[in-house]
């Protein structure tokens, strides 16, 4: 069974900002490049069944025909060559939706030619009760997926989505060469360059150990405990929850390396253009986060300068990666090293609640239901330190990849566990002495 779309559109242009950030990321993480590979799981509405897989692949058509990043994969130089015409296959299964997810991202694409959307649909008694989606990075980021999810819905619900398709891919990288695109370009390309004439060269900059097996693994744990005191730091002290947390791991990525300036890279949606807000494409880049650590400084301190430390770097992500490599080459030869922090902060949440009311003593008894696991471990990665921050069942879901000859797997256990710590005790008293 195929998915067969055809589009109004075809062309070539060259990658778009969020594409050849990503491309460049895929190719230092090559062959463990399958580790960029994210899917979503749509449950069928009730009102939508019974579904049949020909329906279903109707509807599928239907979405890749709107959202030209879907039909659109690398060419020469690297470039985006969208496509008018096609078909994806689809995996049909009787089984967990979950497991064909997984199953469906454990390969890397083949960027060039295969369609930058895996698909699958879970049958029960002929009637499709899940459809499974799985992206190329280079297609879409967490944000477009969503978009993604929700055109699907409507278009099950609906039969269609309202309103005209938001900018392809194709129609971003022609804007961003314009003279409007090149004045952000130009303000954002400013601040990394004044940054990063201040900063550490790289944040994890001595191997420590020789790891046995793979170098790279990731911890993860899932603290309620850290969800309750994270979002009565965030009311009292009217931010968000994303930069407490953005904050309090800066502090932390300080103690451990004894850099007492702190900069770090978080992954930002940049979705400001309301045109964009609901694109099925890869937009996210990282900005550069940088906190000066110094001073007897409380964590309260810390997070009155982190604010706008935090703003500055969202509007910092909105960048051409090009003039980012230029700058990055000269500062690096003016001074004398590699200028990269290897050290960024993913907060993958759609979602941000804040609330003062939880009390002392239910989020300490709630770290006795702290869990942590081991769920990944493999042989290369472009970064040393990425911290990944979810909502999960349990809690506020909080891993750690790391590279172990820079951080150790016991350094990074600890490191998770006094993020808790630190952010719990933050919560209730003020941390009279300094942090870190």
């Amino acid at each position: 069974m195929d998915i067969r779309f055809s589009g109004s559109r075809s062309g070539t242009a060259p990658l778009t900002w969020g594409q050849r950030a990503i491309w460049d990321t895929i190719q230092k993480t090559a062959p463990d490049d399958h580790y960029f590979n994210f899917g979503r799981v749509l449950k069928v509405p009730r009102r939508a069944r019974p579904l049949t897989v020909e329906r279903a692949v109707e509807v599928l058509g239907a979405l890749v025909e709107r959202h030209g990043s879907l039909r659109t994969r690398l060419g020469a130089g690297p470039s985006q060559v969208l496509e008018t015409s096609g078909a994806i296959a689809v995996t049909l299964s009787a089984g967990d939706p979950d497991r064909l997810l997984d199953t469906l991202a454990e390969r890397a694409f083949d960027y060039a030619g295969e369609w930058p959307l895996r698909v699958g649909l879970v049958v029960t008694d002929e009637t499709v009760t899940h459809i499974v989606l799985v992206f190329c990075h280079l297609a879409a980021d967490g944000l477009g997926a969503e978009a993604a999810i929700t055109d699907l819905r409507l278009l099950l619900l609906r039969g269609a989505v309202p309103g005209p398709p938001p900018p392809s891919p194709l129609d971003l990288a022609r804007w961003q060469r314009s003279e409007q695109g090149l004045r952000v370009a130009r303000i954002a390309a400013e601040h990394w360059e004044s940054e990063y004439r201040r900063i550490p060269p790289t944040m994890f900059d001595r191997p420590v150990a020789v790891p046995e097996g793979p170098p790279v693994w990731r911890a993860q744990i899932v603290s309620r405990a850290l969800d309750l005191a994270v979002q009565r730091i965030a009311a009292l002290h009217g931010v968000s929850t994303s930069t407490v947390l953005l904050a309090a791991s800066s502090v932390l990525v300080g103690a451990v390396t004894g850099h007492d300036v702190c900069a770090m890279l978080p992954i930002v949606g940049n979705r400001f253009r309301a045109d964009t807000a609901n694109a099925v494409t890869t937009l996210s880049q990282e900005g550069l986060f940088v906190l000066d650590l110094r001073g007897d400084a409380t964590f309260a301190d810390l997070l009155r300068r982190a604010k706008p430390a935090a703003l500055r770097a969202y509007r910092s992500a909105y960048h051409d990666p090009d003039d980012r490599d230029r700058l990055t080459a000269r500062i690096s030869r003016e001074r004398g090293a590699e200028i990269h922090p290897y050290c960024c902060f993913n907060d993958m949440r759609f979602i941000d609640r804040v609330d003062a009311s939880h009390d002392e003593r239910t989020v300490r008894q709630a770290m006795e239901e702290t869990t942590l696991t081991w769920p990944l471990s493999q042989d290369r990665l472009n970064c040393r330190f990425c911290l990944h921050v979810t909502g999960e069942p349990g809690g506020l879901g909080v891993s750690l990849t790391a590279d172990t000859r820079f951080l150790p797997r016991p350094a990074m256990e600890r490191y998770l566990y006094d993020l808790e710590s630190l952010l719990v005790e933050a919560a209730f008293r003020e941390v009279l002495e300094p942090v870190g």
